[in-house]
């Protein structure tokens, strides 16, 4: 399912997030941008340690920021760093919508073209898929609404499940056309 905010595409998928082609790709991390379990966990497997050894070099962040790090051995070229929790793992929605924010803004601030957004805090954060979806794609719509000449020209929320893949799914059909 697509929707168009601007001149960018709005896509929701159900997938691997680290085996994804796009410019980018988001990490749910804690702030202090060590990467153990959940999304964090499969992006380093996947990319290589470098990854976190790049990451924890710019750490501790202040919860709602994104700082990017390389790719390592991913196909995206680089891994943005939301951190949609503290070191507590504790999130909450205004965590959720900044860090979407913060990334979306590190990739139009480096002209990326393509991004992939896992469903940020929902993991090891236990903040309930439906309401993320809602405030990460609202987040979204409005950085992109605000930001008419931005670089990105799609942005793909790559959801591991079935049952999140469809409350992303959902949360899409509610943008505008």
């Amino acid at each position: 399912m697509t929707r168009q905010v601007g001149t960018t595409t709005l896509e929701v998928v159900q997938g691997d997030i680290t085996m994804c082609a796009v410019d980018a790709i988001v990490n749910a991390a804690n702030n202090h941008l060590w990467m153990g379990a959940g999304v964090a966990g499969a992006i380093k497997r996947q990319g290589g340690q470098v990854i976190e050894d790049e990451a924890v070099r710019q750490a501790p962040i202040p919860v709602g920021e994104a700082v990017v790090t390389g790719g390592g051995l991913l196909k995206a070229r680089y891994v943005m760093h939301a951190a949609a929790m503290g070191q507590d793992l504790v999130t909450n929605a205004d965590y959720i919508r900044q860090a979407t924010r913060s990334s979306l803004r590190r990739a139009s601030d480096m002209g990326l073209v393509s991004m992939a957004f896992p469903a940020l805090g929902t993991g090891v954060g236990g903040f309930p898929v439906d309401e993320a979806a809602r405030v990460m794609i609202d987040a979204t719509c409005r950085v992109l609404q605000s930001t008419p000449q931005t670089s990105l020209k799609q942005v793909v929320f790559v959801l591991f499940t079935a049952d999140t893949f469809r409350a992303f799914e959902q949360a899409l059909t509610r943008v505008p056309q």
